[in-house]
């Protein structure tokens, strides 16, 4: 079966004024939109008819860029849908004591966060990853490549991901990356996070 995209979890305009309503339009009806088009497109020619994202993402090393880009592209903003909400908040429980382990304080996290994010050169992607077991590192990744990937650098589960794309910034925020990486926190569904880290930490 061909891969959709999966509703937005609330209105385009939820998220303002962090994420305007008209970028969320185009970036959840148009780009995430290409990405799966492109990549339903490429399935058939290289034998992925029925397997799931994930699976085609585990060996992606031996794929072509058609599906490396479109294939991450799909299940980055599926992800980064769900990992965004209205009510903001801060994380508690595993997390965020895995979070202080890790890196002092959930404001120590959040400035190494916004650095990797920040100075992922062109486009590219932001991520807290969980290895097994529950430890946290912080890693950016170029283009539409994820810890998912055979062959990333940092291997893991994602447990938070913001997109740095200026499609996903540039009407409210212009060339300003540093302003939304620190104006995103502010829509972050931690417990969409907590449950994630939580399946891993287990």
């Amino acid at each position: 079966m061909a891969f959709q995209v999966p509703p937005l979890p609330y209105d385009y305009g939820a998220l303002a004024p962090t994420v305007d309503e008209e970028t969320m339009k185009l970036h959840h009806d148009k780009h995430h939109q290409a990405y799966v088009d492109k990549l339903n497109g490429a399935l058939g020619d290289n034998g992925l008819d029925g397997k799931s994202i994930e699976d085609i993402l585990g060996s992606i090393s031996s794929l072509p860029p058609i599906v490396r880009n479109n294939g991450g592209g799909h299940w980055n903003h599926s992800f980064f849908w769900e990992i965004m909400g209205p009510n903001g908040g801060e994380p508690s429980g595993a997390l965020k004591s895995a979070i202080e382990s890790a890196f002092g304080s959930i404001d120590d996290m959040k400035e190494k966060f916004n650095t990797a994010g920040a100075n992922q050169f062109g486009s590219g992607w932001a991520w807290l990853v969980a290895k097994p077991g529950g430890e946290l590192e912080i890693a950016s990744t170029p283009n539409q490549d994820n810890p998912l990937m055979d062959d990333a650098k940092v291997k893991g589960t994602p447990v938070l991901g913001n997109d740095v794309w200026e499609h996903a910034y540039y009407l409210t925020y212009n060339n300003r990356r540093p302003d939304y990486l620190k104006a995103w926190w502010n829509v972050v569904n931690w417990s969409k996070a907590s449950e994630i880290y939580e399946g891993v930490a287990k």
